[in-house]
């Protein structure tokens, strides 16, 4: 299956779109260093980029003339406009990618996009905007008039999503998930909106959680199997929290049978690796120590044994407040690169390009990757179902004929 990548940073979202079985037609980034990461990887061999051909650019100004075929368009539109931190100025900010993703998708016409955002995208403030969004997405054929506010074309959509349009529609479904119900070592909020083309009839619906707090609880404070994993002796481990008490205490009655997997934590993604050293790590890509970590309001580290807290891009606050570790000790100290690729699950093999703060803002503004591969692989066997119930109807009515 065909595959196309916009806004692809450092390539997060289209690895996991790799590794669930499409193949990139064209990876689009306008940012010299996300893309010299990518050449980096393809130049260096790592098996997963080979394919991909690179496109430095602004997505607005590609030709796509020469891409037929595509089964997937996927991307994370910039999430400045709506982010938590930022000044969210939304569909007044002209980084507002998402009338551009639409717009690719009325032109290559995929079976299904995947699109990623951050979770301020559906902040009540943006609720208006937030239905544009869907509705432009449903019906990416049906663009603003010369003149016409995005709250014009709004209502514009919606009288023609209750009535009979019979132009290129999606059947279009967004979730909002925390990629640490997914395995990932982060708490990581992020919406998701994924469309089916409405030929393919296709019934999706948002992958279900496969991890769970509760099962990290019970692994660490009922049955201790989390810290045995870990070697960690009865005399070194932590006391429990203190605001899970009455949590903890439930889960002493509950089958472990009965529940998802543990959450992953930090610990669990690092464990591995040596302390990063002041001059790099022999055997390890980007694992160098970074100096200067310190805490200030709401920017405290993550606590070792606990998914991460978000990565964060640097765009607001100090740079890189978040992406910190609380060590045993409660000093703290900056992620490596690796580290911090390890928390968003790229491969150990897939080097970062540039110093810390350009990798980690490229890091922090990348989707998961084995989140993407989750989402992506569910899209593409609904995909496949669709394609084959399609062979289906098509050999009855062929029979029928005959008949």
């Amino acid at each position: 299956m065909r595959s196309v990548e916009l806004f692809a940073g450092a390539g997060g979202l289209a690895l996991g779109c790799e590794l669930a079985g499409f193949e990139p037609a064209a990876v689009v980034e306008w940012d010299r260093w996300a893309c010299d990461t990518v050449r980096e990887n393809r130049a260096t061999g790592h098996p997963l980029v080979q394919g991909w051909e690179v496109m430095e650019g602004d997505v607005r100004a590609v030709d796509w003339s020469g891409v037929r075929d595509v089964d997937l368009v996927a991307g994370g539109p910039p999430c400045q406009p709506f982010s938590m931190g930022g000044k969210s100025r939304a569909h007044d900010d002209q980084r507002d990618m998402f009338p551009a993703t639409a717009e690719v998708i009325a032109t290559l016409r995929p079976k299904a996009f995947l699109i990623e955002n951050v979770k301020g995208l559906t902040r009540s403030a943006f609720a208006n905007y937030f239905q544009y969004i869907l509705l432009r997405m449903e019906m990416p054929e049906m663009i603003a008039r010369d003149g016409e506010s995005w709250f014009e074309h709004l209502q514009r959509l919606q009288a023609e999503h209750t009535g009979e349009y019979d132009g290129l529609k999606y059947k279009v479904a967004s979730t909002v998930v925390n990629a640490a119900d997914y395995g990932v070592p982060q708490q990581r909020h992020r919406v998701f909106i994924v469309g089916f083309r409405d030929d393919m009839k296709a019934d999706w619906k948002f992958p279900s959680a496969t991890h769970s707090y509760d099962a990290l609880l019970y692994d660490q404070w009922v049955t201790g199997a989390y810290w045995d994993r870990h070697q960690i002796p009865t005399s070194k481990r932590p006391d429990p929290p203190a605001r899970s008490a009455r949590k903890i205490a439930e889960l002493k009655t509950a089958e472990r049978s009965t529940l998802l997997m543990p959450w992953r934590t930090v610990r669990d993604a690092i464990a591995d690796l040596p302390e990063p050293g002041a001059n790099g790590t022999r055997g390890y890509l980007n694992h160098r120590h970074q100096p200067g970590a310190r805490s200030y309001a709401g920017h405290t580290g993550s606590p070792l044994d606990m998914p991460s807290k978000a990565l964060k891009a640097g765009g607001h606050g100090v740079p890189g407040g978040e992406n910190m570790l609380v060590r045993l000790d409660g000093s703290l100290r900056y992620y490596s690169i690796r580290e911090a690729a390890r928390i968003q699950t790229f491969p150990d093999r897939y080097e970062l390009h540039g110093a810390w703060g350009e990798a980690m803002r490229q890091l922090g503004n990348a989707v998961p990757v084995l989140l993407a591969e989750k989402v992506a692989s569910s899209v593409a066997e609904h995909i496949v179902l669709a394609e084959g119930h399609k062979i289906a109807a098509n050999v009855r009515r062929d029979a029928e004929r005959v008949a």
